[in-house]
């Protein structure tokens, strides 16, 4: 349960207009020191103070767009927020030292938008729908 002190702490933390921010797109303020940044713009937040925190949510994502899209989040950054991998990938030796050229570019999720996927069916249907034929009343 989040406390009133907590929340009070963490608005005189953030400042207003971040504090606004915040209750529009993750519900909740929170207040905590900057990990890193993707190359899509999403911020990355810690905060390890036991006080100011739950247990389990003292790791979160500032999304860089408007609506909040877990497939926005990179691999290395989705395990780094589930508690996979320790350091950040900014600071982890083995992602600075990976070479991204044997890996496709990421792409997010895009079903449901323009964007997606739409198949065009070139084969004749198996099964036709039947049309009801009316006969001429003599």
């Amino acid at each position: 349960m989040v406390s009133l002190a907590r929340y009070i702490r963490n608005i005189r933390k953030t400042g207003v207009k971040q504090w606004w921010h915040q209750m529009q797109y993750i519900g909740d303020a929170k207040a905590g020191t900057l990990v890193g940044t993707d190359q899509f713009g999403n911020r990355y937040f810690e905060n390890l103070n036991p006080e100011d925190e739950v247990p389990g949510r003292h790791r979160w994502v500032d999304f860089a767009q408007h609506y909040n899209n877990a497939t926005q989040v990179p691999a290395e950054w989705h395990s780094w927020l589930q508690h996979i991998r320790q350091p950040p990938p900014t600071e982890d030796e083995a992602m600075k030292n990976l070479s991204p050229s044997w890996r496709a570019p990421w792409v997010e999720n895009l079903t449901g938008t323009r964007g997606a996927y739409r198949s065009y069916n070139t084969v004749v249907p198996k099964i036709n729908a039947w049309e009801p034929r009316v006969a001429a009343r003599e």
